[in-house]
């Protein structure tokens, strides 16, 4: 009963979203509380301490008096408000961050720190769409080298939004672009779902040997077909224009007083220096552990040190706040109401009860071709389940079978991140309501076509593995997914 809950709430969830009968956040909040009052009603709510995330909502529901934590516990009404706090605390950082980040992003935009990459781009561009899509594939890569989602789009955005306007390019290829760029260099081992699959499966860094060429060819891909082939449908859409240096610099102009009052080019040189040496930080941080500083706090040190260079009057700096304050807001609230879905999915077992449901109704005839398996479910897997619930609950269960089909647990890992070329398309990813704010566009549409290129990326992702096969206990297997005899 509580699997069929879990499966039809997932699905009211995309219904309402991709027909736009509610927003995202009404759909984030109202949805799941509906939910999880039935099957409390229906008494099927009952969680187990099987995921480090639900020993913490067990521990909340104990109360700081318990003595110890329950291992399991009925849930009932009076619990609601305490798994929806849970949930909003488990992305309350991700929110923090996010409203420094925005702001400070948007500071650097108001300074006027990406005018000179705009005009650089207008120039390279020469009027033609196709090379500012394979421009963008390239940044959006390079970008997304540090493993996080909000910074990438912030970037992109900041540089390439102002282009886009100016040539009537779509925003949706910017969308979509950036959002597949992420996704492939997500899989570096510093990134979200690799690190899991790495502490709850016990592999190393050496992971990256296996991924490191399908991840190359995806690259490839998306900025050899996919960008070029965006690139000539906007050129058959549009033209290529031939326009003179004047024409060019016309494009990047700014006539706009309120604008021009804002902009402080003599700081240029000192907000690109504060601009890098925040990416350098965030990047370095993953790897050296000495300097690693929590993103939330490096944004808010950047912001406050943004602000007081560029804007040192008091008012100014209000006006700058409070100007890009709304756009932080839209964004967060869709984070916490996220929160609210994550807390209640969780808290009243659905998760444990979808990560047990896909672990049964799999035959074990298809034992021999478990790493298939284990790739293909781990891409509607990541999708309907949050990171979280698919590493730290599905996957202990399909590496334990793939260990007695002969698969070791690296097998195992890297065919559970096969998947993740659909992950951030999921209503689950926090950072998405900023990309889809940021561009404007339909998350419905922007769904249906970003996931036509995430197939390719999948695929690609697979056939690389099965083609190249992989080492194993010492001596070559057949291919990577098939058991090594």
């Amino acid at each position: 009963m509580l699997t069929l809950l879990a499966y039809l709430m997932i699905i009211c969830f995309m219904a309402v979203i991709m027909t736009k009968k509610m927003s995202a956040f009404t759909a984030l909040t109202t949805i799941p509380i509906v939910f999880a009052v039935i099957a409390i009603i229906s008494g099927q709510a009952h969680l187990t301490g099987s995921t480090k995330g639900n020993i913490k909502i067990l521990k909340a529901l104990a109360g700081e008096g318990a003595k110890e934590v329950p291992k399991s516990m009925d849930i009932h009404m009076g619990d609601l408000g305490t798994l929806i706090l849970e949930g909003i605390k488990s992305v309350s950082v991700t929110g923090i961050m996010l409203l420094f980040a925005i702001l400070f992003f948007s500071t650097m935009l108001d300074a006027g720190l990406f005018d000179p990459i705009t005009e650089k781009m207008v120039f390279f561009a020469k009027g033609d769409p196709k090379r500012v899509l394979m421009a963008t594939a390239v940044v959006a890569a390079a970008v997304s080298l540090n493993g996080d989602g909000t910074t990438t789009t912030l970037i992109c955005c900041s540089a390439f939004l102002p282009i886009y306007d100016r040539l009537g390019m779509k925003r949706m290829n910017l969308a979509v672009l950036v959002i597949l760029q992420n996704t492939i260099m997500n899989l570096l081992p510093w990134g979200g779902p690799t690190a899991r699959a790495m502490s709850v499966l016990d592999v190393g860094g050496d992971i990256l040997t296996f991924l490191l060429p399908g991840m190359i060819l995806s690259l490839a891909y998306m900025i050899f077909f996919v960008a070029n082939r965006m690139g000539n449908q906007e050129r058959k859409r549009l033209g290529v224009k031939e326009l003179s240096d004047a024409e060019l610099r016309e494009l990047t102009v700014i006539s706009d007083e309120e604008t021009l009052a804002i902009r402080r080019p003599k700081n240029w040189a000192f907000n690109a220096i504060l601009t890098v040496g925040l990416i350098a930080w965030l990047v370095a941080g993953s790897f050296i552990p000495a300097i690693e500083v929590p993103p939330a706090v490096l944004f808010l040190v950047a912001t406050s040190v943004a602000l007081l260079v560029n804007y040192p009057n008091l008012k100014d700096q209000g006006k700058r706040i409070g100007a890009n304050g709304g756009d932080a807001v839209q964004v967060i609230i869709l984070v916490f109401g996220a929160g609210v879905l994550m807390g209640l999915f969780n808290g009243t077992g659905m998760a444990d009860a979808i990560a047990n449901n896909l672990t049964t109704i799999i035959p074990k005839s298809l034992g021999g071709f478990w790493g298939i398996v284990v790739a293909i479910v781990s891409a509607p897997g990541t999708f309907f389940i949050s990171n979280d619930g698919f590493y730290y609950g599905v996957m202990p269960a399909l590496a334990k079978a793939g260990n007695e089909y002969g698969f070791d647990n690296m097998h195992m890992a890297v065919a559970s991140l096969m998947g993740q070329a659909f992950h951030l398309l999921s209503p689950l990813v926090a950072f998405i309501y900023l990309l889809l704010r940021l561009t404007e566009v339909d998350m419905g549409e922007w769904q249906k076509e970003a996931g036509k290129y995430a197939i390719g990326i999948f695929v690609i992702f697979l056939g690389t593995s099965l083609i190249l096969g992989t080492l194993t206990n010492g001596a070559w297997g057949i291919p990577f997914f098939i058991a090594p005899k």
